[in-house]
């Protein structure tokens, strides 16, 4: 994943940053992308935790296949450093035959503006 992506859009909750973005899965990988984040690494969950992510969520919109993807983040100056990571990459090249990627094989990734939040 491109980590630019990730810092161009985060919003102030507080002490929290949020980042939101979507992706875009491939026609009948539903199923299997679900799966597949059901058997999430254990080593990916530590990572994602010690880089300070939380409250991270996907969503699947059925008609398009864009997935919706918001999660919290004290420094997301720290989310930089994902993309160097070996377990981060391994997960997007067993990840990639089922969305739109990079050349580097991380997810196209499109930051969403927040337009509205309740607190």
């Amino acid at each position: 994943m491109s980590t630019a992506g990730w810092r161009l859009h985060l919003y102030v909750k507080k002490n929290d940053m949020r980042v939101a973005f979507v992706m875009q899965l491939h026609e009948g990988c539903e199923e299997e992308y679900r799966r597949r984040h059901a058997a999430i690494w254990p080593e990916l969950t530590a990572l994602l935790r010690e880089t300070g992510i939380r409250d991270y969520s996907i969503f699947l919109e059925e008609k398009s296949l864009k997935l919706f993807a918001i999660l919290q983040i004290d420094d997301p100056a720290r989310l930089d450093s994902l993309a160097t990571q070996p377990v981060m990459r391994q997960w997007w090249e067993y990840m990639k035959d089922l969305m739109d990627t990079n050349a580097d094989g991380s997810p196209v990734v499109v930051p969403l503006n927040e337009m509205f939040f309740l607190a």
